[in-house]
């Protein structure tokens, strides 16, 4: 079901004198090469400039006649070790967590992703690279308004041992917590409060990881087959094979958050709200954007301000097709 368009004025005096924050895509194009982290493809990505109100969307340019995909949450058909992005014809992109997480940092809303393969490229395993390259090419402000989605009542998704929610927030905040039975690991937490502002700083080099132990098993079911230490933090029992070691002291649990706000930005806009999890990965995000939308009551759509970086006034519910259908 779609929301009707309607206004929404709450009284907030602090939206007042504030101006809209444009929509962002980039001034250039810019491309790079690399190892498709699960298929071990090797695969060339080409970011262009897109459009005003078109999203972020993949093509795979070695699949001839292949449509657009979506990067939304709806368009997600796999979230095993990653999350794979497909369309009804069969073209599907795999791995595309860390580079959304590099577009929601920079403040991006669109850009065609081209592909010659059926992943994005590894690079070292973090969104850094991928904010290397968009900030090369250079960010291009555009005429419309940056769109949110802004959470209005608490949602919950639960299964075994873990659990997500997103909550009401004034900003976007990322809490997570996890718990793993190597010491190199062990239990971690995290929340960072201002993500829109320190994403780079607290966020983007924290690199995958996985265990040693289980790459056999992976690489049997079609995945990891292109990881190494070069694009990975490895774990044998409780030891860390990577020589240089962490970038962070609880580097693991960054990257956790880093996934988390890749795939909240399937959203297909700004989350303004705060995300909690526990134990979760990309399939229990998806699971709480469906739920989420589901819910009419409990979000709406907003246009970004500029003052804190992260609070958007209430505004009208807009239609645009790249994040109408969020509602279907």
């Amino acid at each position: 079901m779609h929301k009707r368009h309607t206004t929404r004025n709450t009284g907030d005096h602090r939206t007042e004198g504030r101006k809209v924050v444009p929509q962002k895509t980039l001034a250039r194009p810019v491309q790079c090469t690399g190892i498709g982290l699960h298929s071990g493809i090797g695969v060339t990505m080409t970011l262009h400039p897109a459009r005003a109100n078109s999203g972020i969307q993949f093509v795979r340019s070695d699949l001839i006649g292949s449509a657009p995909i979506p990067a939304r949450f709806d368009h997600v058909v796999d979230s095993r070790m990653c999350t794979v992005l497909g369309t009804p014809d069969g073209s599907t992109v795999g791995t595309v967590e860390h580079l959304m997480a590099a577009m929601a940092g920079l403040g991006i809303d669109n850009v065609l992703v081209e592909l010659d393969g059926p992943e994005v490229p590894a690079m070292d395993g973090s969104a850094a690279p991928f904010m290397f390259l968009a900030e090369c090419a250079g960010l291009s402000e555009q005429a419309s308004p940056k769109r949110a989605v802004r959470v209005l009542k608490p949602v919950y998704v639960r299964g075994g041992s873990w659990h997500v929610s997103l909550t009401p927030s004034d900003g976007f905040s990322v809490e997570m917590e996890i718990d793993f039975a190597s010491s190199a690991i062990a239990r971690q937490t995290l929340d960072v409060t201002a993500v829109n502002r320190t994403f780079k700083a607290e966020l983007a080099r924290a690199r995958t990881f996985g265990f040693l132990e289980e790459v056999e098993q992976l690489r049997e079911a079609g995945l990891a087959r292109g990881g190494s230490l070069d694009n990975a933090v490895v774990v044998s029992g409780d030891h860390i094979l990577n020589e240089e070691g962490l970038r962070y002291p609880d580097e693991f649990v960054r990257h956790k958050a880093l996934d988390a706000v890749g795939d909240l930005y399937l959203a297909g806009a700004q989350i303004i709200g705060h995300f909690h999890g526990v134990c979760s990965g990309h399939a229990a995000t998806n699971r709480l954007l469906h739920a989420l939308f589901r819910q009419e009551d409990a979000w709406t759509f907003d246009v970004m301000r500029r003052g804190d970086g992260t609070r958007p006034a209430a505004a009208a519910r807009p239609t645009e097709p790249a994040v109408a259908a969020m509602a279907g």
